[in-house]
């Protein structure tokens, strides 16, 4: 697995004057997608929907949703 190519703008371009310590989303070589973003799983855990869950592994991130919008040209339809 390697990262193929950023999803969105780098965190320079959105405002970071370092471009350091931001949010950031990659996509994969396998076809998935890696998000760097702040854990919050203790936080929101206990907020999830009924129908959700995480395995003992996964970390639930959070992300500004500035990073999300500005990524959305590059995500694919299907």
């Amino acid at each position: 697995m390697a990262i193929l190519r950023r999803i969105g703008d780098s965190p320079y371009a959105r405002g970071s004057l370092s471009g350091q310590h931001c949010p950031d989303i990659f996509e994969l070589s396998d076809g998935n997608y890696a998000v760097i973003g702040r854990e919050a799983t203790a936080e929101l855990e206990a907020e999830l929907p009924p129908d959700a869950s995480r395995a003992e592994y996964e970390r639930i991130v959070v992300i500004s949703r500035e990073t999300l919008i500005r990524a959305r040209k590059d995500i694919p339809p299907n």
